[in-house]
């Protein structure tokens, strides 16, 4: 893991789109079908668009038709940081970056069952695709 990266609001706020600032510093969730990665299929890593932190690799990633992207695993256990989330009366577990605390998404226990048996169900506002080859 990567040194903690600590900003202001302010300093997310330059940094961010405001749709982006929503999700990763807000905890807002995207229109389901609506991101740049739901459909992508292109091979690479996908980093925190925060601080650019590496989160997932595109072969960890699925369809799993929620309406946002998906995968089964994480590059690295400690690249992110899962809490407890009981907001709006359902229980969930939040997915954060270790880096720099942005909300990215949630992960749920109904994954395929021939890999962890995880989904991680992702914001496309909080990914950076980092092709290869590009």
């Amino acid at each position: 893991m990567s040194e903690k990266i600590v900003k202001s609001e302010a300093e997310w706020r330059r940094q961010l789109s405001p749709e982006q600032f929503a999700v990763l510093r807000q905890q807002a969730t995207e229109r389901p079908f609506s991101g740049q990665y739901v459909k992508c299929k292109a091979s690479g890593t996908y980093a925190c668009a925060a601080c650019g932190q590496a989160l997932f690799a595109s072969t960890s990633k699925y369809n799993s038709f929620c309406g946002w992207p998906s995968f089964w695993d994480v590059i690295d256990a400690g690249s992110v940081s899962l809490h407890e989330d009981n907001s709006y009366g359902m229980r969930r577990v939040e997915v954060v970056c270790s880096r720099c605390d942005s909300h990215l998404g949630h992960v749920f226990d109904d994954g395929p069952r021939d890999k962890t048996g995880l989904r991680y169900c992702i914001n496309s506002l909080a990914l950076e695709l980092e092709e290869d080859g590009a």
